[in-house]
């Protein structure tokens, strides 16, 4: 059991740093196969491998993380393609930085929309893990927010193959 907690907690923190990892599909899978594994610990533990992923985001949009070189901006000649892309991404560049100055003037919604997003994915959880630390929310709201919202997602989900059993056999 130890061993499958501990491949959990791996797959949890890999789909939280590449989204392309389906810890959901993952998670059923392994409820499905493991009935024996307590769902309330493959949520614990899914939890704490989603917002230790997420941490990384987080300390890098806060600036506490520098990146490595290779993902720096670099300066490029100004093209026509370039010129027209940085024109029709302007409406997007502008609303991501009125929301950004609304979660400064109030960070309780921040906390509220970062909590909401950790159990239902919408905002998607990775963008509001970003605009977390852009706003420098409190590590302390960050992790409370963020480990009970997914505690409560995966603890769900994980529980849905012997819930679905229950109602059909």
């Amino acid at each position: 059991m130890i061993a499958w907690l501990g491949l959990t907690l791996g797959v949890a923190f890999g789909s939280a740093l590449l989204p392309l990892v389906s810890i959901e599909i993952f998670l059923v899978g392994l409820a499905m196969q493991q009935p024996h594994i307590p769902w309330l610990m493959l949520g614990a533990v899914v939890a704490v491998g989603q917002v230790g992923g997420k941490l990384i985001y987080y300390y890098a949009a806060k600036g506490d993380l520098h990146l490595p070189k290779f993902m720096h901006r670099k300066e490029r000649l100004q093209t026509p393609r370039r010129v027209r892309w940085h024109r029709r991404t302007k409406r997007i560049r502008m609303w991501v930085e009125a929301l950004r100055e609304k979660c400064h003037r109030h960070p309780k919604w921040m906390v509220g929309t970062y909590g909401l997003s950790s159990v239902l994915g919408l905002p998607p959880f990775m963008a509001t893990s970003v605009l977390a630390g852009m706003v420098r929310m409190s590590l302390t709201a960050f992790l409370g927010a963020g480990l009970v919202g997914r505690f409560i997602r995966f603890s769900a989900l994980a529980a849905s193959p012997a819930v679905c059993a229950g109602w059909f056999f």
